[in-house]
């Protein structure tokens, strides 16, 4: 299926690119989002007419979390979960847990925008964890794992 995308998409393409994709990936995901529309003639020149209206908005949504990166670059989010006494966690710590605890601190964050690189974090201490704001903004975050004992 051909689709003109309206935000950038990672692996695709960028704003006002006209693209073919599988038809399940265009009718289940990018046009519900509104990432993306059916390329028609009437599509691609209704597109074209509303295309700097749309990168402006790309613009100032892309400064924005950019300043929001700024802000959140360097954060240290403690959690204290049970522990064992060699230091491994009876559960673990998802991305779910650390957007939380960013969300306490003032930082709207979903769970899906938080990256654990090996998975839900299973030991006691510092691990690094990346949150992806915007495709082009990904900040580097502390997580500080504390145990309890049970």
């Amino acid at each position: 299926m051909q689709i003109i995308l309206l935000d950038k998409v990672v692996n695709l393409g960028n704003l006002g690119e006209v693209v073919k994709v599988k038809d399940g990936y265009a009718r289940n995901f990018l046009i519900p989002s509104g990432r993306a529309r059916r390329a028609t003639a009437s599509a691609i020149k209704e597109f074209e007419v509303k295309r700097a209206e749309l990168e402006k908005a790309a613009a100032a949504k892309l400064a924005e979390m950019q300043a929001l990166g700024a802000k959140l670059s360097g954060t240290t989010v403690k959690l204290t979960q049970k522990a064992g006494v060699d230091g491994r966690l009876f559960g673990s710590v998802t991305n779910h847990d650390v957007a939380n605890e960013l969300t306490k601190q003032g930082f709207a964050v979903a769970k899906a925008q938080v990256r654990m690189p090996n998975g839900p974090l299973k030991t006691v201490g510092d691990h690094a964890v990346s949150v992806a704001l915007h495709t082009d903004v990904l900040v580097d975050i502390n997580v500080t794992v504390l145990g309890e004992t049970a």
